[in-house]
């Protein structure tokens, strides 16, 4: 993971100083690219832990047209959290009641889960974010893209139309109530030599929390679609556009980069699944994945 390495370094040695929706601060820079070879291991991050069940969980989630992120939760992964909870405490005039990272804010998100594991009543209602991936992916004006695209894939592989975008601006705006307009928004699949490949468009990539996720996410993708195309997985691209790093995030990436990247592992799939929507959990397993400590960071919402 050379590449995301040198991404941090590009990123703190060349960017530029900029203010944000969030009101942190961020270092970024525009354009850049990173390419993975899928044939040489499977592209998970090894100068600090990341915690595969969270992105094979949250994928599946995006994959069964799925926006209440009460899934996530039952299961403990806690990647959008903070964002539908910031919506929350907005919409009852408490949001000043509680500083952002408090312990009392701790306290009160903490609460705020248990209500969306115990009220099936309240999950509904806080825990719905409106329109996001897995709408788009499933029914992007009625249009199932992802079902569109497999069938694309094995049809006419060297089409170069084999797109799915998350990017809907008639619904940007409801996206954005409790949620988050899509980061990810378009990615496109290539067929050569019985390979696939997949090249992710990112508009906005925060580069120390979820660009390892990122990058991990679409990497399995690739992998998920290729198996039930009968092809082999071949290269993970990642396009990003606003790259930034956050200023609260400083210390932790020069943390990051004083350590050495270890061997990548390996990601095996069940080869028995041939429905991109039939995947569980149970069916990966990484093997030989050793890594630094993780590293934690505050999330800027």
């Amino acid at each position: 993971m050379k590449q995301y390495l040198d991404l941090l370094n590009h990123i703190m040695t060349t960017g530029t100083d900029k203010t944000d929706r969030t009101w942190v601060g961020t270092r970024s820079i525009f354009g850049y690219q990173m390419r993975f070879d899928l044939s040489e291991g499977f592209p998970l991050l090894t100068t600090k832990k990341v915690f595969l069940r969270w992105i094979i969980h949250e994928l599946i989630w995006f994959l069964s047209w799925n926006t209440n992120i009460k899934y996530l939760v039952d299961n403990n992964v806690k990647i959008w959290n903070e964002w539908p909870f910031t919506a929350y405490l907005k919409a009852n005039n408490q949001e000043l009641d509680f500083p952002r990272y408090s312990e009392e804010w701790s306290k009160k998100l903490e609460e705020f889960i248990e209500n969306i594991k115990n009220d099936e009543d309240f999950a509904k209602k806080w825990w719905e974010l409106g329109p996001v991936y897995g709408k788009q992916w499933r029914d992007f004006g009625w249009v199932d893209q992802i079902t569109n695209v497999i069938n694309q894939i094995k049809k006419t592989p060297d089409s170069r139309r084999l797109i799915v975008s998350a990017w809907n601006p008639t619904e940007i705006e409801e996206m954005a109530k409790s949620g988050l307009p899509p980061c990810h928004t378009l990615f496109q699949f290539y067929v050569a030599n019985w390979k696939l490949s997949c090249q992710l468009y990112q508009r906005s990539a925060d580069t120390f929390l979820w660009v390892p996720f990122n990058i991990a996410s679409y990497a399995l993708l690739t992998m998920m679609i290729a198996q039930v195309c009968d092809l082999e997985p071949w290269e993970f691209v990642h396009t990003l556009w606003d790259t930034h790093i956050y200023s609260n995030h400083f210390e932790q990436v020069k943390e990051q980069l004083s350590r050495s990247p270890l061997p990548l592992p390996t990601m095996k799939i069940n080869p028995n699944v041939k429905d991109i929507f039939s995947f569980t959990i149970d069916d990966f397993e990484l093997v030989w994945y050793e890594s630094h400590p993780a590293i934690k960071a505050p999330i800027a919402v």
